[in-house]
């Protein structure tokens, strides 16, 4: 499913009688982010179809929305606390608002992208701020409710948005088609602003916060020069300048280091917290979440493309068939805390351990029944949603345990990146080797390979969730 860590401000009290209200303003917006996440993979054959886009293109499509989150996420948070929570959450509902209006006019792939690259960016001004309004306004003993409630409505937000895209799809309301899955965003955004304006707190502007602009511009680059060859390469028959673009894309990467201990040597305010890369446990966890993530959206982008594409199940089907994993998955993640408190990693290995059997499992029933059917397809895809939500919800608690409690942010604002970094490498690599076979004339062999590279990606987690227990 969908997880969202950011860089947030330090807890103080807030006065507001309305706070319930509010944490109800903020919580809705974060849904809408979450629905917006999955509500698009439901519609992605109908938008290939009328936009008589390329795989590349479909892919680039949830690609570039991760990668400008992740690149800005810690950016939105700091222009958060420069700015005022308040209004940078403004400003950032009212964008996201307009970029989901673009999206829906959309009349080609290409300006498609164009479109979700401002969603993701925009995106990032407006979820940074929700963890911090939690944090300003409960900082007593309805902190616990509040944050329940958050995590709940981050859970839901899957199942919401599988099952809102299949309707809006279906029903084809005033004929917009795949378009009403992006226009859903504009009413609700309006709504979400006008109560902002009237009940949300002006919050005390945090002293001495800068941004780094170069560092975020650099880091953009780098991961659009690594991640967007692969999401063209079959296009261009993997020609030599896609590794060439590859190869510069690392090299960004690496001048991004060095930029950003420049920036603090120079007495600015690095995008990232150069001390935590030294924290041996802290970056095994990261390794470990990088390889989460990656087998994260892109499963259920290539289950959707298999699912409506060599099995003609109707995009309403094809939603309700993953709303069964999305409840275990809420279910999941409500047991796994307590467990996790009292055996640490070894449940979110054991999580790894069930989604690999769940992997198995769909892999044996594409091999074996020729046409699985929608319910046979939802309680297999359980045994996976079950797994990856005992892994999803400790996830970061369990990274972040070996980080001080001054570079919690920070910490957080890495943690979140990577994720989405993680998603959106997965979407591009995986995606890529799929439609590849698929277009051989495989669907059957595709959906295994793909099956046998998200293993691959779990196997990699678990090791390093055990190797940074030892090392913790």
């Amino acid at each position: 499913m969908h997880q969202i860590v950011t860089y947030v401000s330090e807890p103080m009290s807030v006065d507001s009688s309305r706070r319930w209200w509010v944490l109800a303003t903020v919580v809705a917006a974060q849904l809408m982010f979450g629905v917006d996440a999955f509500i698009v993979n439901v519609a992605i054959p109908t938008i290939a179809a009328e936009l008589h886009a390329s795989a590349a293109e479909i892919e680039a499509v949830i690609a570039i929305y991760l990668i400008a989150y992740a690149t800005l996420v810690v950016t939105g948070g700091r222009l958060g606390d420069i700015y005022g929570t308040r209004n940078v959450f403004v400003a950032g509902v009212a964008g996201f608002s307009l970029a989901s209006l673009w999206c829906g006019l959309a009349q080609s792939g290409p300006e498609l992208i164009v479109a979700r690259l401002a969603q993701g960016a925009t995106a990032a001004l407006m979820v940074p701020q929700v963890l911090a309004t939690l944090h300003l306004l409960f900082a007593d003993s309805a902190r616990a409710r509040a944050f329940g409630i958050y995590g709940i409505v981050l859970g839901l937000s899957g199942a919401a948005g599988f099952l809102l895209g299949g309707v809006l799809v279906t029903l084809d309301l005033a004929g917009l088609g795949w378009r009403a899955v992006f226009f859903v965003s504009v009413p609700f955004g309006i709504v979400i602003i006008a109560a902002a304006l009237r009940i949300m707190p002006t919050v005390p502007h945090r002293a001495g916060t800068r941004l780094d602009i170069p560092g975020a511009v650099v880091l953009f680059a780098g991961l659009l020069c690594l991640i967007g060859p692969l999401l063209f390469g079959h296009d261009v028959h993997w020609s030599p300048w896609v590794w060439l673009v590859m190869a510069g894309g690392a090299v960004i990467i690496a001048a991004f280091v060095r930029l950003e201990r420049v920036i603090a040597r120079g007495g600015g305010m690095p995008l990232i917290d150069l001390a935590l890369l030294t924290d041996a446990a802290f970056m095994r966890g990261l390794v470990a979440v990088f390889f989460f993530f990656f087998a994260n959206l892109s499963f259920y982008l290539i289950m959707t493309m298999f699912m409506q594409n060599a099995l003609h199940i109707p995009p309403l089907q094809a939603g309700l068939v993953f709303m069964p994993a999305a409840l275990t998955f809420v279910v999941a993640s409500r047991h796994s805390g307590a467990r996790a408190r009292h055996r640490g990693t070894l449940v979110l290995i054991e999580g790894c351990a069930l989604q690999i059997v769940g992997l198995a499992a769909i892999a044996v029933t594409a091999a074996l029944v020729e046409a699985p059917s929608a319910p046979s397809l939802a309680l297999v895809l359980m045994v996976f949603g079950y797994g990856q939500g005992l892994v999803m919800a400790p996830l970061s608690s369990a990274v972040l345990s070996t980080v001080k409690p001054a570079s919690a942010g920070a910490g957080s604002g890495i943690y979140g990146t990577t994720a989405q970094i993680g998603n959106a490498a997965g979407v591009a690599a995986i995606g890529a080797v799929f439609f590849a076979i698929e277009a051989a004339g495989s669907a059957r062999l595709a959906l295994h390979a793909a099956c046998a590279l998200f293993g691959l990606s779990i196997i990699i987690c678990a090791a390093f969730l055990s190797w940074m227990r030892r090392a913790a």
